[in-house]
């Protein structure tokens, strides 16, 4: 049910029995970034350390105030950062977008930490907030008011819209307009509520107050919203035999100020505090936990002893109130109902268990009531429904979230998972000193990979099984992982954890059926999901040897669409009471209407005016032209040769719109030509009086009639493929090296084997060359190119440069040109890849 998939840990660990015994935190992001804290605490543990892993820090500091954090494809290139908290760190959480993270201690100081330039291993502080000497025991952003509902009954049904809808939520407090205001709530070990509110102009208000009148210890607390608006606190003093209190707050903004209000909620008493045979048995409430952040009605409970642990799930319901025998027999009025109540009811309790060291809840907004159980009974889809209790032994234990039945376990040091009801093939050795458990656990946001971080400070990351222990078919496996490749692609979150089920002869059938439900789409959803399908597509090839060159394809697609969009961004209208239409609309119209292969009477067509640029701009842009001219003319070059094996380009064969992008692209460059002669795409030719643009539209208009009626494409004439054959002496074909390198994990984890891997060390297969696969299809040059800008970077480039953390793309991180138009096009990726991946720096020597 689950396996590793890799093990981090830190270099050059001591060799020592310390156990420590503060608690660690982690939190995994929906971009798959993933922030937590060491325990490291005395002398010896720092010394464990090498100094070449923290980054930026060059005087000794106390590593138990470290937040540390990885993207989970590259986990040894951590980012550590010196918090500059003064006590343990007790809560990490991320926002909404995965792009900021809070932090908060045992000293009631809250820092807000950006990324610096939009780069995962380079953050700052640009917030922070206090209650001097209060510790954090709860902390959480505040709710944006967005809400989506997965409908796993819907999953057979062709429209996106069906299967995921938006549910209607209130923001936890809203500015002039609707818009959601930014900000956080934590509640302290006093009893006492704070928030901070990120104003529009940058400024923080804050506020606090007390959770109810008569203030308590509360050693555990958890937050939930709910759809009015409102916040709820649940709070416990950490003894079972005492009440769970419940809270609603309310933040609001009056005249400037942040003003707070609290209510008392219905509070509950475990139900092993009643039960006679377990009275004094877990004396301490170890973990209080609402199943979800959405649903405030729903509340994981776990009480501990040194021997073992109990764990409960209650549910909040309205119950009728019973009314006294004085008023039963009195006429009841016309349209009275009767007195409702809210009442806490336990749904399950597991039996005695192992000492419960951490507890992780699915992020899969998945809804638990009994009817949808059934559904996911009937349709076999399990994902969101297990949570994870970890135990002292080293075990991890995958429980129904409801029920709280096991259904699967993972046995620590054995490395093997098995089945409910079946006993390992060997028996665990307990060996001397301290047991090695998981401190910390964190389901990823599609539930399918779960990370952990162990009492020696090691970083596990473990696969988790859709089918959840149960015997699954293959066509029912593929729809599932099909269904949450679709939920990323609605909601952009990352999909690194779906891919580690994708195992390389999934790869196929998963691209035909995701590409069969995307084209099921309305035009809108579609042109809205167009990139982002196209980067699900290149990351599930780079799964699979056999259809590498196609990632080639879809990379060199983004590259593309990103391309024509900016170039067709140029052009103005050359009066102002210009029809509905665009000159970059009406060019694509007139380009699809006139299939003559002649580019200079494809041109009369046009208003020439409107493609009146400066001289500057174009220029700028000549190594995106160039581009476009190359990409030309090599696919035509190799149209002859793709009947061998599938090389890269391939894809574009049939492809007719991508065709007829790189047509109007051309026609578009040859009236620039004729303005700024400059801006031309260079070719070498073997002959003075070759016209080559003339030629390449030549033969790609021939190409993109074959492929146009996407229905029934056509193969290439002979006399097409004759005249392919000639271009080679004719014009120089360049190498097209389209492939970024991708040196993450995803592509060395398809097996069942577990990586072992050290942080600050790059991991490779022993004896194996990682980027095998691409390397039939580059050049045996080593020429660094920065695949963005388009450019040559040379053999050892000088430049600092960043990577996507999802496909390997690699651009420079300064821009060499300052002119608009190059500003232009760089903004489209300032903050993200063109595939929607994050950016990490790298090292000059290593780009």
């Amino acid at each position: 049910m689950m396996d590793i998939a890799y093990v981090c840990e830190w270099e050059k660990r001591p060799k020592s029995n310390h156990c420590p015994s503060i608690p660690l935190v982690c939190a995994w992001s929906c971009r798959n970034l993933i922030a937590f804290t060491t325990d490291l605490k005395n002398e010896e543990d720092d010394k464990g350390l090498d100094n070449a892993f923290i980054t930026n820090i060059t005087t000794p500091v106390d590593l138990s105030h470290m937040i540390h954090i990885i993207d989970t494809d590259h986990p040894w290139d951590v980012y550590s950062i010196n918090s500059g908290h003064n006590e343990i760190i007790s809560c990490l959480e991320w926002d909404q977008s995965g792009s900021r993270l809070l932090s908060a201690d045992g000293d009631g100081q809250i820092k807000c930490w950006g990324m610096t330039e939009h780069l995962v291993n380079s953050w700052e502080c640009a917030q922070s907030s206090s209650v001097d000497g209060d510790p954090i025991v709860a902390l959480s952003w505040l709710h944006n008011g967005v809400k989506l509902a997965l409908h796993v009954e819907k999953s057979g049904s062709t429209n996106f819209g069906e299967k995921f809808s938006r549910v209607k939520f209130s923001p936890s407090l809203t500015l002039f307009g609707g818009k959601p205001m930014e900000g956080w709530l934590a509640v302290t070990v006093s009893g006492l509520v704070t928030v901070s509110l990120l104003k529009p102009n940058g400024t923080l208000l804050t506020a606090s107050e007390s959770l109810c009148r008569l203030r308590g210890r509360v050693a555990l607390a958890d937050i939930a919203f709910t759809g009015g608006g409102n916040i709820v606190v649940a709070a416990t003093d950490g003894s079972s035999s005492s009440p769970v209190q419940f809270y609603k707050v309310c933040v609001s903004v009056v005249n400037e100020k942040c003003r707070i209000d609290t209510e008392l909620l219905p509070s509950l008493f475990m139900r092993c505090t009643t039960d006679p045979l377990r009275r004094d048995k877990y004396p301490a409430v170890t973990h209080l936990k609402f199943l979800t952040r959405e649903n405030s009605e729903q509340v994981l409970l776990c009480a501990s002893s040194q021997m073992g642990s109990i764990v409960e799930c209650w549910s909040l319901r309205k119950e009728g109130l019973p009314v006294n025998n004085i008023f039963q027999h009195r006429s009841p009025v016309v349209g009275e109902k009767q007195p409702m109540t809210l009442k806490w009811r336990i749904l399950s309790t597991t039996n005695d268990l192992d000492r419960v060291s951490a507890v992780a809840l699915p992020k899969l907004p998945i809804s638990i009531s009994n009817t949808d159980l059934k559904v996911a009974s009937d349709t076999k889809f399990f994902p969101g429904l297990g949570l994870a209790l970890a135990f002292h032994d080293g075990s991890i234990q995958i429980l129904h979230r409801l029920s709280l039945q096991t259904v699967g376990m993972f046995y620590g040091s054995s490395g093997s998972s098995q089945r409910v009801g079946e006993e390992p093939a060997i028996k665990r050795q307990r060996a001397g000193g301290p047991m090695l458990h998981f401190k910390a656990l964190q389901f990823s946001w599609t539930s399918l990979a779960l990370v952990g971080i162990d009492n020696h400070g090691k970083l596990h990351m473990f696969r988790v099984s859709p089918s959840m222990g149960q015997m699954l078919d293959m066509n029912t496996l593929l729809r599932h992982l099909l269904f949450l490749l679709e939920y990323c692609m609605v909601t952009g979150y990352d999909w690194w954890d779906v891919l580690l089920h994708a195992q390389p002869g999934m790869v196929h059938n998963l691209l035909e059926k995701l590409h069969e439900e995307y084209m099921r789409q309305n035009q809108a959803l579609q042109q809205v999901l167009s990139t982002r399908i196209v980067a699900v597509k290149a990351s599930l090839c780079k799964l699979s040897s056999a259809t590498a060159a196609r990632a080639c394809d879809f990379h060199a697609k983004l590259l593309l669409i990103a391309i024509s969009s900016t170039l067709k961004s140029l052009l103005r209208p050359h009066v102002l009471n210009t029809p509905d239409k665009s000159p970059g609309d009406r060019l694509s119209e007139i380009c699809a209407k006139n299939t003559d292969t002649d580019i200079d009477k494809v041109m009369i067509n046009l208003k020439t005016e409107e493609f009146v640029l400066d001289g500057p701009p174009l220029q700028s842009l000549q190594q995106l032209i160039q581009w476009v001219g190359d990409f030309v003319l090599y696919l035509l070059a190799n149209l002859p040769n793709q009947g061998s094996i599938v090389r890269p380009g391939f894809g574009f064969l049939r492809d007719g719109a991508s065709l007829g992008m790189l047509r109007e692209m051309l026609v578009m460059i040859r009236i620039w030509g004729l303005l700024k002669p400059g801006c031309l795409p260079i070719y070498t030719a073997t002959s003075d009086n070759q016209d080559s643009m003339f030629l390449l539209f030549r033969l790609l208009t021939k190409l993109w009639l074959c492929s146009r009626d996407e229905s029934h494409p056509q193969d290439p004439d002979e006399t097409l493929i004759d005249e392919c054959c000639l271009l080679p002496s004719q014009l120089l074909v360049p190498s097209m090296d389209w492939l970024p390198i991708n040196d993450g994990v995803i592509t060395k984890i398809q097996g069942k084997h577990q990586l072992r891997l050290q942080f600050g060390k790059p991991y490779t297969l022993p004896g194996v060359n990682p980027n095998a696969q691409v390397e039939i299809f580059r050049s045996p040059a080593s020429q660094r190119v920065d695949h963005l800008r388009c450019l040559h970077l040379g053999i050892s480039p000088t430049e600092d440069s960043k990577a996507c953390t999802r496909c390997g793309c690699v651009t420079m991180l300064r821009s060499p040109n300052k002119t608009n138009a190059t500003r232009q096009w760089e903004q489209r990726w300032i903050k993200n890849c063109l595939c929607g991946g994050l950016w990490r720096r790298i090292p000059s020597t290593l780009s």
